[in-house]
């Protein structure tokens, strides 16, 4: 499946090699990106909002410059339930543009609004 990215989660974390006399450990990285929310001033994960998108160092991803990955289209895993989070593989990034079966959206409140949980509509 091809997926083209418009945003990323707020969270990031990688993942390394484990042997240290691999030369090339960091350059097979694993980054994961997932969304946070705010928790008393810190972007924390939540249990309820679960799941990620992985992409590895040589799949065309660079961890130094995400922005580069926006509009970018990826050949992408089939989407799977593992231990109870969505996860979704980028496998590599296409060398030409081509068009996406589907795109990585991210919704922040600052651009489709903010629920305040204590209107009383809500109640």
């Amino acid at each position: 499946m091809l997926v083209t990215i418009t945003g990323f989660g707020s969270v990031w974390r990688r993942r390394f090699g484990k042997d240290p006399r691999d030369s090339r450990r960091f350059a097979r990285a694993a980054y994961f990106n997932t969304t946070g929310v705010p928790v008393n001033g810190k972007i924390r994960t939540r249990p309820k909002i679960v799941g990620h998108v992985r992409f590895n160092g040589v799949g065309g991803f660079d961890p130094n410059y995400p922005l580069r990955m926006m509009n970018s289209v990826f050949e992408c895993a089939d989407p799977c339930i593992w231990q109870g989070q969505n996860k979704v593989l980028f496998e590599r990034m296409l060398p030409t543009p081509q068009q996406p079966d589907y795109f990585l959206v991210v919704a922040r409140a600052s651009e489709v609004g903010h629920l305040d949980v204590s209107s009383p509509a809500l109640k």
